[in-house]
């Protein structure tokens, strides 16, 4: 359990809802229920071992954080999950109704192997977001997030580029993705970076293909490769310059595959806001 005000709300609440679930438990000193409630809370999150968290916010000192959420009688327990508000509850409620509470909010053993997954990915450990992954979608086979999770891990976090053994596994992912996932314009952007890892293979070397391309700007046919080459080392910004130069100089190439590339790989970059903004300005310039 920690004390969070309006400084420490967004990290320790907001963020950290992203993860596992937040309680927060809306108190004050002069209140007698408060100080009943609060101790039960805090054998619960020890009981719960880490799978929410608790934190307190006194109501008197942080009044915006209480009007925000419209606390108007307390003690007053509201539910974080992936950063928003989804249930509360008022009242010093005993445990037994608090558990069943929780139990509605707590993932299941695969959902909570994806938050792993992710909570590893943010300490650098891309080989165990892999393997939790892989143990989400073996809990549970419809788990379409873990599944696109699993492929984005091994096509894009990796040190080094996928080997033939990691291609498969995405690739096996990406395949076994439902109708809803399959519609998803993470799965056609990750679909792409398996194909462009693919075909690199098959394709004439980068300094060939710059050669070709430089030689003759309205060979489209070498611009589309250089691009692919481009996808498959992950340069993002190179591909967009290449496919945005085939989208400007025909906009049905190859049945429009330019544009729809180009869509990809603003989804891939979604990690360098910047350079997708401004490359989407510039693909409705010339489209408008």
């Amino acid at each position: 359990m920690i004390e969070v005000s309006l400084n420490t709300f967004e990290q320790e609440v907001i963020e950290t809802s992203r993860q596992l679930p937040v309680l927060v438990d809306f108190w004050a000193p002069w209140c007698g229920p408060c100080r009943a409630l609060g101790p039960v809370l805090e054998r619960l999150e020890a009981s719960y071992a880490g799978r929410f968290k608790l934190v307190k916010i006194n109501s008197d000192e942080n009044p915006e954080l209480s009007e925000k959420f419209m606390v108007r009688s307390i003690p007053y327990v509201l539910a974080f999950v992936d950063g928003n508000p989804v249930d509360g509850f008022i009242g010093a409620l005993p445990e037994g109704q608090i558990r069943p509470f929780l139990d509605r909010l707590l993932p299941g053993s695969s959902e909570a192997e994806r938050r792993r997954g992710h909570q590893l990915i943010g300490a650098g450990d891309f080989a165990g977001a892999a393997t939790a992954f892989t143990a989400a979608i073996q809990a549970d086979a419809d788990n379409d997030e873990a599944k696109l999770d699993l492929a984005d891990v091994l096509l894009n976090r990796l040190p080094s580029r996928p080997d033939a053994r990691q291609l498969e596994q995405a690739d096996q992912a990406l395949a076994a993705l439902g109708p809803r996932g399959q519609a998803e314009a993470r799965a056609a952007a990750l679909k792409t970076r398996v194909a462009s890892l693919r075909d690199a293979a098959a394709l004439p070397d980068l300094d060939t293909l710059r050669a070709q391309v430089s030689a003759d700007g309205a060979d489209l046919k070498a611009r589309s490769a250089l691009a692919q080459r481009y996808i498959a080392d992950g340069e993002h910004e190179k591909a967009l310059e290449e496919l945005l130069e085939i989208i400007k100089r025909d906009r049905q190439y190859d049945g429009g595959a330019a544009r729809q590339s180009f869509l990809c790989v603003l989804e891939l970059a979604a990690g360098e806001p910047a350079l997708v903004s401004e490359y989407r300005k510039r693909l409705s310039r010339i489209l408008n």
